[in-house]
């Protein structure tokens, strides 16, 4: 389990450890994580974390276009940036070079019920700083 804060909301999520083993393992090589989450630019509803042209040694895993709400996806990179988006509703991965696959890693299970309003804030208010720790 992760524990996530952003926005000043709360959220604490499963790690797919059996659907996506060597994504959990980067992503906990990345722990702790302190950034600033941005509302996507192209995919619909969520927010992400850019990471430029960072290698994280990942090929496909477990990975979608269609994130539900509380997903959360790793792009290892390739066709756009490597980057971690976080789904509050619709999704329709993508980027400016066009449609997008995430690896599935993480699953929210407490807090979701504040999902929408992190995107509100998100879309409105701007980036909000986000961290996420084991947890």
């Amino acid at each position: 389990m992760v524990r996530i804060t952003a926005g000043g909301f709360s959220f604490v999520a499963r790690l797919e450890k059996e659907d996506a083993p060597e994504t959990v393992a980067a992503f906990r090589r990345l722990l702790p994580l302190e950034s600033r989450l941005i509302h996507v630019r192209w995919s619909g509803e969520a927010g992400w974390i850019p990471f430029g042209d960072r290698d994280l040694g990942l090929a496909p895993e477990n990975a979608t276009s269609y994130p539900q709400p509380g997903e959360i996806l790793l792009y290892p990179g390739g066709v756009s940036e490597t980057e971690i988006l976080l789904s509050y509703g619709s999704v329709s991965f993508a980027s400016k070079a066009g449609p997008l696959a995430g690896n599935h890693f993480a699953t929210i299970v407490e807090g979701n019920e504040n999902l929408r309003a992190l995107g509100t804030s998100l879309l409105w208010e701007g980036a909000q700083r986000i961290v996420v720790t084991l947890g």
